[in-house]
């Protein structure tokens, strides 16, 4: 999945509910596969056990995606910046015709890729300094003003300042 991402090391973090999603494939593979070959075990009750755990796999796997229990501030950032690498690469790559959703897509571009600068900061200033609990502290400790551009790559953000 990360494959997809417009820039696979840079945009490369972990994700819960990529790990989730991979987990229901497995679960679907189980069910399939031992499907077409129900007599691998003579067993009747090793096949009720192997389907069960498939079913298991995708049922609790769906329920953690939908729930998003296990997503914390951070963990939802992490998950998010591959998601927008993804939209950068499918509104520059597209075939588009239409010079009106040429715009929309460039306008998308540089919305994810802002929004990629932002989100990379603030993963690194949550790991520095902690999480921001007061408008007190929201106000002490600003996030910069990031451009989203067309021409550049999403930049790194380690050595940006808040102003």
């Amino acid at each position: 999945m990360y494959t997809h991402s417009y820039q696979v090391i840079d945009h490369f973090w972990y994700s819960e509910t990529r790990l989730f999603m991979t987990i229901i494939m497995g679960g679907a593979m189980i069910i399939i596969m031992l499907s077409y070959m129900l007599h691998m075990y003579k067993d009747k009750s090793k096949n009720m056990a192997i389907f069960a755990l498939g079913f298991l796999m995708i049922g609790g796997s769906i329920w953690l995606v939908r729930s998003q229990v296990t997503v914390t501030g951070t963990d939802y950032m992490e998950g998010m910046i591959p998601h927008h690498s993804i939209a950068i690469l499918t509104s520059e790559r597209a075939q588009i015709k239409d010079v009106r959703v040429r715009e929309l897509a460039n306008d998308i571009i540089k919305a994810q890729r802002k929004e990629i600068m932002e989100m990379q900061w603030l993963i690194d200033d949550i790991k520095k300094n902690g999480i921001v609990k007061t408008e007190e502290e929201k106000e002490a400790r600003p996030i910069p003003k990031f451009e989203g551009k067309l021409d550049e790559k999403t930049r790194k953000t380690e050595s940006v300042k808040a102003n």
